[in-house]
């Protein structure tokens, strides 16, 4: 693990009832307009804040892949989807970089606030490339470098949006939506 990965042991934090307040899923849900029968691949999935309400947008015909490099995340998800009673979500564990999730097989993969984490940003993007449908959709939500909150990374690990933007481009995607959701996030969505 490398030193802006967020520790398994605080998983907690990412359960905070405040979280809805300011990151409310339901407002980047509307803009990743889901259609029920998606395949959504969630890397880095965390604790599940946004697997869960997206597999209720995919529904029974769609499914979401939630992907994670820390087990103990995964079994929150687990647990979780124990307590709702959904049966389409996978869990994979794996890294950003390696999904091992089979090429051409997503509609949507979906990145929140693990951007500023990845070490070899290209290499995901390479690898949401080889994941994602012809026409399928990246989208990648991460914490703003201008506004400052306790609760997430430090300002020095923050990357600006206008950033992710050209770091897409430079692996071919072509960014159709961008903007701040939130209190302190930001959106780019970008199709190939």
């Amino acid at each position: 693990m490398h030193d802006r990965r967020f520790p398994a042991a605080q998983a907690h934090r990412l359960e905070d009832p405040a979280r809805l307040e300011w990151l409310p899923p339901g407002e980047v849900l509307a803009l990743l307009n889901i259609a029920p029968g998606e395949i959504i691949a969630d890397v880095g999935a965390g604790t599940g804040y946004f697997a869960l309400p997206m597999a209720g947008r995919a529904g029974n015909k769609g499914r979401v892949i939630a992907v994670d490099a820390q087990s103990e995340m995964l079994e929150w998800i687990r647990n979780k989807m124990r307590s709702a009673g959904l049966e389409n979500i996978q869990l994979v564990h794996a890294e950003a970089e390696s999904t091992t999730l089979p090429g051409a097989s997503c509609d949507l993969v979906f990145m929140a606030n693990v951007w500023h984490e990845f070490p070899n940003r290209q290499a995901v993007l390479a690898e949401a490339a080889r994941v994602l449908k012809p026409g399928g959709r990246l989208a990648i939500l991460d914490w703003r470098p201008d506004v400052e909150r306790e609760a997430g990374p430090p300002l020095e690990h923050r990357i600006a949006v206008e950033n992710c933007v050209h770091e897409m481009e430079d692996a071919e995607f072509q960014p159709v939506a961008m903007g701040n959701v939130g209190e302190y996030s930001w959106l780019v969505i970008g199709t190939r």
